[in-house]
């Protein structure tokens, strides 16, 4: 009776056990094989039903092992991509690489009212290899259709323990369960950290004893204790990427792991996380980095004909940064380390970020212009941790000066940058400023707006057409990519003949364009237009709409009911329209757009649009301004109300009728 009271008690104990450990595979229940939509978001394409990972450090190999395990829902034809399975797998030069073994997956129908599985046969995984750090482990699982439930479970063993598995809850398509567990020992610190908006619906941790062991050397102690952390959330929206996001990195639902220290079982205590005292000394020791800042001499001829004769320091700091864009061509790297050191970079005229930009800080210093390295994340790499050094999260540097108490940051990379101006991928949260006594956060604000004024001063013509001027100023960013735009034809002659096809009622009769040449200045296009209108003016009401002649907002940025994360424009916009129409005496403006005016909270921005009447001329001015860059969720109806009214008024038309 013992025996049987124990196995029933083992039973019920691992039986207890099975359930908590993720999930039994190859079990669909039939409510998941015949449901047809999922009710918490009807639009989405597929459906995670149940996900769970585990992560551990194995005593025998001390590798990294991760267990995967996830069971998927295909509901449309937009879906039937989740079939497709790609594993990446880290390598190192060094020989060390990741490997995934014991993959299986399997496809679920319902078939003759049964349950079919169709399992995937291991033959048709293969590998591919993408560059010198990855290989990618691929397999589409077969008989997939609409309908269908997919389950794949695989275990991946990884020798890179520092990189310790993150976890992402959230995906492009929503899940109803995610569950995570990390099983790490005490030898370990990881500073863990939970991304996102989204709530935990489990938030667990406990001491596991002796989890993990050293073998023999390691006397007299040769095991330590592990933290076990288990997090899920049920219930997860699929993340949707609208216009206006940063790196989704940033808001993506995840738990993060960054080695901070090694306890070693002999006392030895490694710090792997520094202080920013560390990384400042080694930025300074690093050849590619603090060696190339002290290399101006290398270039210095070039840089001393450049500045000869000129003792005023902003246009010293102009001049250097002007002959220093024009050298070099871009190669389209990242990165703040010297690619090629400066003086070799400098001879070929190409190079990466940090080569061209610690280019300009020792050309700069060279000159007597004080400059410093500002490293940076750009928009779409993510946010910098700023609580301790990650010199690894930054993939970006620029120079900064002061002059006469006035901060610039100077990117060479870019030819049609103006002075002071950074891109805008380069606008995100703080960049971290290295100086010879240490360094500080600072953060990135843009000192120019995108800005386009469109002035219109036309007449309606007794033939029907509308007569007169258009003139666009482009200001700021507006005129660098309006600059970038033009000087991608040959002549403007070929730049006008290309507009023309794009307006085909329009017939540009003249045109002038000033400004493009001189990189510090706007933009102004002026065209004397001749514009088909009407048909017939012998009608008795006559339609027009008055953004006609100009740009219009095609659809609301803003589609989601609600968001998650904030609203980050990089920089400020302004859009200035205002249109004189004169017309004929027989007719007078019966309907119009209503007169609007809305303002965003906390000065974030305005639109104002109104029309007025002065003897036979209509007067329409239009503005639009966001004078705040990032918005938080808080704001986003006021920001998706805004457009909403914006596109209201722009399908709006003005009736006349014949008096």
């Amino acid at each position: 009776m013992r025996l049987i009271l124990l196995s029933l008690l083992l039973t019920t104990l691992s039986t207890a056990f099975a359930q908590e450990y993720g999930f039994p595979y190859g079990k669909p229940l039939i409510t998941e094989l015949t449901m047809t939509t999922y009710e918490k978001d009807t639009s989405a394409s597929a459906v995670v039903l149940n996900e769970f990972g585990n992560a551990y450090i194995n005593s025998e190999n001390f590798q990294l092992v991760f267990v995967y395990h996830v069971k998927i829902k295909i509901l449309k034809k937009e879906g039937l991509s989740k079939a497709d399975i790609s594993i990446p797998l880290g390598k190192s030069s060094t020989g060390k690489r990741e490997e995934v073994k014991d993959i299986k997956a399997s496809t679920f129908n319902i078939e003759n009212n049964q349950i079919v599985e169709t399992v995937l046969d291991t033959r048709k995984i293969f590998t591919e290899n993408v560059n010198k750090f990855w290989d990618v482990r691929k397999f589409a699982l077969p008989n997939v259709r609409v309908g269908s439930v997919i389950e794949i479970v695989y275990t991946l063993e990884s020798p890179f323990i520092d990189n310790f598995r993150k976890w992402e809850f959230q995906a492009d398509i929503p899940k109803v369960q995610s569950e995570y567990w990390a099983l790490i020992p005490g030898i370990y610190v990881y500073n863990i950290a939970l991304k996102g908006f989204l709530k935990l619906s489990k938030n667990e941790s406990k001491i596991v004893s002796q989890c993990i062991t050293m073998g023999s050397g390691y006397s007299p102690t040769t095991s330590a204790d592990c933290a076990q952390y288990k997090f899920a959330m049920k219930n997860i929206p699929a993340f949707i990427e609208e216009d206006y996001l940063t790196a989704k990195s940033n808001y993506l639902a995840a738990v993060n792991f960054e080695l901070s220290e090694v306890r070693h079982f002999t006392g030895r205590i490694d710090k792997i996380t520094k202080e920013w005292k560390d990384a400042e000394q080694e930025l300074k020791k690093e050849q590619q980095f603090g060696g190339q800042l002290k290399r101006g001499k290398d270039i210095g001829q070039k840089i001393n004909d450049a500045i000869a004769g000129i003792n005023d320091p902003k246009e010293k700091a102009l001049k250097i940064y002007n002959f220093i864009k024009t050298w070099y061509t871009w190669n389209k790297t990242y990165g703040f380390y010297s690619e090629f050191g400066i003086k070799k970079a400098f001879d070929r005229k190409t190079g990466n970020i940090g080569d061209i930009n610690l280019s300009l800080i020792a050309a700069l210093n060279f000159g007597g212009i004080s400059a410093e390295p500002m490293l940076l994340s750009t928009r779409r790499n993510g946010l910098p941790t700023e609580l301790y050094p990650v010199l690894t999260e930054f993939d970006y540097v620029v120079a900064r000066i002061s002059i006469e108490n006035q901060t610039y940051l100077l990117d060479a990379t870019d030819p049609y940058l103006m002075f002071g101006m950074l891109p805008e991928k380069c606008i995100n949260g703080k960049g971290r400023v290295f100086t010879e006594k240490g360094s500080f956060w600072e953060e990135i604000k843009p000192n120019n707006k995108f800005k386009k004024v469109t002035m219109l001063n036309l007449s309606l013509e007794h033939d029907g057409s509308f007569k007169g001027t258009i003139e666009h100023t482009h200001f700021g960013y507006r005129s660098v990519e309006q600059r970038k735009l033009i000087e991608t034809f040959n002549t403007t002659d070929e730049y006008i003949a290309e507009l023309k096809k794009k307006l085909p009622s329009t017939d540009i009769v003249k045109y002038e364009i000033t400004g493009v040449e001189d990189r510090e200045s706007r933009i102004t296009e002026k065209f004397e237009v001749i514009i088909e209108g009407f048909d017939d003016l012998n009608t008795n009401q006559l339609l027009l709409n008055p953004f006609l002649f100009t740009d219009k907002i095609a659809s609301n940025p803003f589609k989601s009911k609600e968001r998650l994360y904030p609203v980050d424009f990089g920089v400020p916009l302004e859009r200035t329209m205002t249109l004189t129409l004169t017309v004929p005496n027989e007719f007078e403006l019966i309907g119009k757009p209503e007169s609007s005016v809305q303002t965003l909270p906390n000065s974030g921005g305005k639109f104002l649009f109104d029309i007025t009447t002065r003897g036979d001329q209509l007067i329409i001015n239009y503005v639009l301004t966001i004078d705040k860059t990032v918005f938080h969720q808080q704001e986003y109806h006021y920001l998706r109300e805004l457009f909403s009214r914006i596109i209201q008024i722009q399908q709006a038309d003005m009736v006349f009728s014949r008096k």
